[in-house]
């Protein structure tokens, strides 16, 4: 067999494996896509840093890059995993809270109390290397213990909430009784001018019918027998 045509038999095999091997870097990438999709879904909705999976103290230009890279792999349009537009909304509202200076300023109030409180349950103090150097372990619990703080301010936030429109709702029934009472008001004292003459010239006739009368009669004397 001549070199040209072993060549022309090794062509098949080689266009195989580079095809193989363009599958495989594919699925890779679909693989990469998928557990980024499950791990920003497993975060709590609340904690923009954790579904962004960076920590605090980064600049913006900085958060926009990784929002960037990690919007661009898990698009709805760049895979057929239908838990991708979940993923991606809950990845833009991140970006968003982290790049509002108020929203940002309370997430790290959050996250500063979260540590507090964790030092407080393990009686540690900043000085401390487990606080100083943190390892995965502790910065594990302080992520956990971060979500607790996030829920309970949640749920204080929801009472207020309702207690506000429970005190909304009660204020606007006041509004509408005393309007109602306004209407009835404002009805009778229309229909009492409106009959107002009606009372007038009945008045006058029962005193014209009175005069006519020539007013109460004398009782006739009677006549004494004998």
């Amino acid at each position: 067999m001549s070199d040209s045509a072993s060549e022309h038999v090794a062509a098949p095999d080689s266009k195989t494996e580079s095809e193989l091997l363009a599958m495989l870097e594919k699925d890779g990438k679909e693989f990469d896509k998928d557990a980024e999709i499950e791990r920003i879904l497993g975060e709590f909705r609340l904690n923009g840093y954790a579904i962004l999976d960076i920590q605090p103290g980064l600049p913006e230009s900085q958060i926009k890059k990784i929002y960037r890279t990690k919007s661009l792999l898990i698009h709805p349009d760049k895979t057929s995993n239908p838990k991708a537009p979940d993923a991606f909304d809950r990845l833009a509202k991140a970006q968003q809270q982290l790049l509002d200076e108020k929203q940002r300023e309370k997430l790290d109030e959050s996250i500063a109390d979260a540590r507090m409180l964790l030092m407080r349950e393990r009686k540690l103090t900043v000085d401390d290397e487990e606080v100083k150097d943190p390892d995965d372990e502790f910065i594990s619990a302080w992520r956990a213990k971060t979500v607790w703080v996030l829920m309970d301010e949640e749920k204080r936030r929801q009472r207020q909430m309702k207690a506000q429109m429970q005190e909304e709702g009660r204020a606007k029934k006041q509004e509408e009784e005393e309007m109602e009472q306004r209407k009835r008001k404002r009805e009778f004292e229309n229909n009492w001018e409106k009959t107002r003459e009606g009372r007038i010239d009945s008045w006058r006739d029962f005193q014209k019918g009175g005069s006519k009368t020539g007013g109460v009669k004398k009782k006739a004397k009677l006549k004494t027998l004998g």
